[in-house]
């Protein structure tokens, strides 16, 4: 369990939340694991089909504390508010963020700032670590190459120019992604990124880790009140949760690459796991597939500081924090949106 932003948030398996008063107990069988004041709380998020007392749910709605249940894996089943408030005014003000470019382009630079200092973060990881194993000065220039780009996306005011640098920046990083697979490469090896259909085994796990990013994105951002189909930087389009990719920008490269990489590199999962249908589409099999499934709710389970709330977290709660920060930034609580930028 832990409380951030005025949220709290409920990963204990088995519990059950009551009323005593005006705080919220968390209790485990007959064991009472926490107390927190009402007053103090602007939302209650659950995972893993916990229990809410019928009385506390009276009492959250009656002062617009907005419950959500999740599953254990993240996945939104529901959210539960008062019916005096909703997030009318949260999400109206989103929309009117959305229609206007230059708005829309002062958030998105920084989801981009993100995207490209993290992933400048990994390559200057790769040089500390791997210096004799790696042509260092490539990934030097590289790295250099995302600074100055990171200038330049500082002071953008146009989305297609937010779009270019933002491209231009991939395109280096992805250049030397292949100088960080250092085992199996006879299997794993990376040209270039392909999405729709993959074509070689490194596409295939970075977009399975993708999908799964972006479904625990968009389930954050739907445990905030945000709609998670309307973006700034992704337009929208039908059946595209716009917003979810946004944000999950910043957090391609240290939730899903360092994965992937772990992942071959460790030995974890081997070429044997990946196939070739008959339009070239390269695809894992079930039990790769459950290999990385389960490799991946490990990975949510670990321990970090938030570099922006410096307190400790699991990795899984990243996306839920930055849902947040971004709700409390169009709330006007907030003068600028704080990407995730991991140290």
């Amino acid at each position: 369990m832990k409380k951030l932003l005025n949220t709290l948030f409920v990963t204990t398996p088995d519990v059950y939340l009551s009323l005593d008063g005006e705080n919220v107990v968390v209790k485990q069988e007959d064991k009472v694991l926490k107390r927190v004041p009402l007053h103090n709380l602007e939302s209650v998020c659950a995972f893993g089909y916990t229990g809410v007392s019928p009385a506390l749910m009276g009492a959250c709605a009656d002062r617009n504390v907005a419950i959500t249940f999740m599953t254990k894996n993240g996945r939104f089943l529901a959210r539960v508010i008062g019916e005096d408030r909703g997030n009318v005014v949260l999400r109206k003000e989103q929309y009117r963020i959305s229609d206007d470019d230059r708005r829309s382009a002062a958030v998105a630079r920084n989801f981009i700032l993100g995207k490209i200092y993290n992933s400048k973060w990994i390559v200057e990881r790769a040089i500390r670590d791997y210096s004799l194993r790696l042509d260092a000065e490539r990934l030097k220039r590289v790295s250099l190459s995302l600074s100055e780009t990171m200038k330049f996306v500082r002071s953008v005011e146009d989305l297609e120019v937010l779009r270019g640098l933002e491209g231009a920046a991939a395109v280096q990083y992805y250049s030397v992604f292949d100088d960080l697979i250092l085992q199996q490469k006879e299997s794993f090896h990376f040209h270039g990124r392909s999405r729709r259909p993959p074509l070689d085994a490194v596409n295939a796990l970075l977009s399975f880790l993708y999908t799964m990013l972006s479904n625990d994105m968009k389930a954050a951002l739907e445990a905030v009140g945000l709609d998670a189909y309307v973006g700034f930087m992704h337009r929208d389009r039908p059946g595209r949760a716009s917003l979810a990719l946004d944000v999950m920008e910043e957090l391609r490269a240290v939730m899903a690459d360092r994965l992937a990489l772990s992942l071959i590199n460790k030995k974890l999962i081997n070429g044997g796991g990946f196939c070739q249908k008959e339009n070239g589409a390269i695809i894992m099999d079930d039990d790769t597939r459950k290999q990385v499934l389960q490799a991946w709710h490990e990975r949510k389970q670990e321990t970090i500081t938030h570099p922006y709330l410096n307190e400790k977290i699991s990795w899984g709660l990243v996306p839920y924090v930055q849902a947040l920060l971004l709700a409390r930034y169009i709330r006007g609580d907030l003068d600028e949106y704080p990407p995730f930028l991991w140290k």
